[in-house]
């Protein structure tokens, strides 16, 4: 697939402020922008259970907070909040990303520290700015329900234990894919599927170099990026937080400060407010901060208007039915 793009190194040649992108020719292979699938295979039965448990307080130490607290599906699979509150209001330290599409993300959370759904269902129970929880006191609480207990035991020979929870809630989020937007159309050939205006945003999302980091299935979520390639975001926006140190504080790497795993665009009208530090509170906002420090560019307003119109058709269905 070849498509026009906005080469880095020209970046650095301190590009006029509205002067129009020059794209070049390249192919991208793996990181080519893909429809997601129609359909998928999965174990109706954990996927039922699953749902059960994401919709469980019981899953926090005070029974107040499920998985759906913060990822409602009539919200974007956000709570569309800066911060989560968890147990006891406390208040969390990133934005809540989305859990529709999660699986297609090469990575869970902004700062990559999981790499499958199974593993990121801990973090949430044991964190103490959300469930505050364990999975021995869990695993105890659900044991006591006769409905849980038969539920498992019709799935899974060993019953009612963490890796039995985790596999069905991750089965559950498996099934929260978003397909047949619009712009999937697109790409599987109705040209009608998008608006002349759509098009050309799209067009100058390719020509800007916005695609260099949203591609593949989930328009993102599949490499980490400096937030601040192009000025120094942090300083300008003040009060530095170790959160935004993001993948650093996973590896202890200087080459990983303010590294973010790149955001997925699918359904991102549907979840502001944007960045892992919800600073953003719309999509304009958010298409003027990322043309200004990860491309070095002022983009005019012409640029930004239709760029979030070509984003807007992004938003895609759940269970046949428009987010």
């Amino acid at each position: 697939m070849t498509i026009g793009l906005w080469r880095s190194s020209q970046l650095l040649e301190k590009p006029r402020v509205n002067e129009e992108p020059k794209p070049i020719a390249i192919t991208l292979s793996s990181g080519a922008i893909e429809p997601i699938p129609l359909t998928r295979k999965l174990d109706n039965r954990k996927v039922e259970l699953g749902k059960k448990l994401f919709n469980e307080p019981k899953l926090s130490k005070d029974n107040t907070i499920s998985c759906a607290s913060c990822h409602g599906l009539d919200t974007g699979g956000t709570d569309q909040l800066q911060f989560s509150r968890g147990v006891n209001n406390a208040l969390g330290v990133v934005n809540t990303p989305t859990v529709f599409n999660s699986e297609f993300n090469f990575r869970m959370h902004w700062n990559g520290v999981v790499t499958t759904l199974e593993e990121q269902v801990d973090k949430p129970v044991y964190s103490e700015r959300v469930m505050a929880s364990s999975w021995p006191e869990v695993v105890s609480k659900l044991q006591k329900s006769p409905e849980y207990t038969s539920l498992f035991a019709k799935i899974y020979d060993d019953r009612i234990n963490s890796d039995n929870i985790k596999d069905s809630i991750a089965t559950y989020e498996r099934s929260l894919y978003t397909p047949n937007s619009r712009f999937d159309k697109f790409l599987r050939g109705e040209p009608n599927a998008l608006t002349s205006e759509e098009q050309e945003g799209y067009s100058r999302f390719k020509a800007y170099g916005c695609v260099s980091c949203h591609q593949g299935i989930n328009i993102g979520g599949n490499l980490f990026q400096t937030f601040g390639l192009f000025g120094n975001y942090f300083e300008d926006r003040g009060e530095i937080t170790k959160a935004d140190l993001g993948r650093f504080n996973v590896t202890g790497n200087e080459e990983d400060r303010y590294k973010f795993r790149v955001s997925s665009l699918r359904n991102i009208e549907k979840t502001p407010p944007y960045f892992h530090d919800g600073t953003a509170e719309t999509l304009e906002e958010a298409v003027e901060l990322m043309g200004k420090y990860q491309l070095g560019r002022q983009l005019s307003e012409e640029d930004i208007q239709l760029i979030v119109k070509f984003l807007k058709t992004l938003t895609g269905e759940y269970q046949g039915r428009p987010l």
